[in-house]
């Protein structure tokens, strides 16, 4: 068989460069600091710790792919993915803080905003300002694109009506990416983004929901009522909504990848841990074959997971589409996790279904991962429209 140049020179998926190696290690080691000993408390304040936040900021973690112009890091799809991996070993809500800021929020207003936009928003989105993206409502969740949210002409801008659901960051947010329709007429073709500012007149936050898992993440309803937003905050062309909507969740989809890739490795972790000090019939847990077993299939199917989804981050950064290859690696890297974080549980026995012992949050956390960013049976409708077309 015949090898070209590019072929023989082409990395596998799993080996880092010097670069990623050293992104990678050094969240990891913010991880382990900074994030690990707050786990409880921002577990049960139900809010990640605002001196972290700010960490995240220090670091670059904020605007990873933002050009360094902007106070970015100038840095790639695949390095957001291992920040969020990284962190999600710790604490999945710590971790989408920073996934949702990269992927739903600066990626849209990098790549549609203009120039004057992108002078004026970026670099507080890389300074200290949180974004969130707003898309889900009370009436149309996996049916994004029946949004009743409305956006009238008006003088110099556009008045806007309605409500959103579930938005992630919702509650430390000072800039939203806000999707409503123009012209309801024309159904999804009337969807357009907007920038909405935190103190816009008639622009509130809604409660904070109480959730199975990742408890510390701020997930609110948000509330519009006559607000104004000016032609200078509208995002991209009007009427172009639902194509900046889909092109940002298939970014958004290989993060939640991400996500569960740390989630279940956190939880595997802690596993293998308390298997090889844990002893029973006089032996380690980790000597009998039946557990040996399990571990196994939970280490192959986290790792056929893995390569999923950082194949699709870097076909993501080769400028390829990956509608398909991010629908099919959020789907089963969200499965996986449940199965493995379930397991986990079952691994340490009663022990695991104590608060006095970390897998009862990773499987708490995992359930999200089949929820957000569209459900599993959406992924599912994504990829069978890419195989049967």
């Amino acid at each position: 068989m015949s090898h070209t140049v590019s072929d023989s020179v082409r990395p596998p998926l799993t080996l880092l460069s010097e670069e990623e190696e050293l992104f990678r290690a050094a969240v990891a080691e913010l991880a382990e600091s900074e994030v690990r000993p707050r786990v409880r408390a921002m577990e049960e304040a139900g809010k990640v710790d605002a001196s972290l936040t700010a960490k995240f900021f220090e670091l670059g973690l904020m605007g990873i792919e933002l050009p360094e112009q902007y106070g970015g890091a100038g840095g790639s799809l695949m390095m957001v993915t291992l920040a969020v991996e990284e962190l999600s070993k710790v604490d999945a809500s710590a971790a989408i803080q920073v996934d949702v800021q990269n992927t739903l929020v600066n990626y849209p207003l990098h790549r549609y905003g203009n120039d004057e936009q992108r002078a004026r928003i970026l670099p507080r989105m890389t300074a200290d300002t949180i974004g969130a993206y707003a898309l889900s409502e009370p009436g149309s969740g996996s049916d994004a694109f029946g949004l009743a949210t409305r956006a009238a002409r008006a003088e110099g801008g556009w008045v806007l009506n309605g409500s959103k659901a579930w938005i992630t960051n919702g509650g430390e947010a000072s800039v939203f990416v806000v999707f409503a329709n123009t012209r309801p007429d024309m159904g999804y073709k009337g969807i357009t983004a907007f920038i909405v500012e935190l103190g816009m007149e008639g622009f509130t936050v809604g409660k904070k929901e109480d959730k199975l898992g990742i408890r510390a993440s701020s997930t609110t309803s948000l509330h519009f009522e006559n607000v104004f937003v000016p032609d200078a905050n509208v995002l991209g062309e009007v009427g172009t909504g639902y194509k900046i909507a889909i092109e940002t969740l298939n970014e958004g989809r290989i993060g939640i990848g991400a996500q569960m890739l740390g989630v279940a490795q956190g939880a595997l972790n802690a596993a293998v841990g308390y298997l090889k000090e844990r002893k029973q019939f006089g032996k380690a847990l980790a000597e009998f074959q039946g557990i040996q077993f399990q571990v196994a299939q939970a280490a192959t199917e986290l790792e056929a997971a893995r390569l999923m989804v950082y194949n699709a981050a870097r076909l993501k950064d080769a400028g390829q589409d990956i509608a398909r290859e991010g629908a099919m690696a959020k789907l089963y890297a969200s499965q996986m996790c449940e199965r493995v974080t379930s397991l986990c549980v079952e691994l340490f026995g009663g022990y695991g279904y104590t608060r006095e012992y970390p897998v009862e949050k990773y499987y708490r956390d995992a359930k999200i991962g089949t929820i957000y960013e569209g459900t599993s049976n959406m992924q599912l409708q994504t990829i069978a429209k890419a195989v049967l077309r």
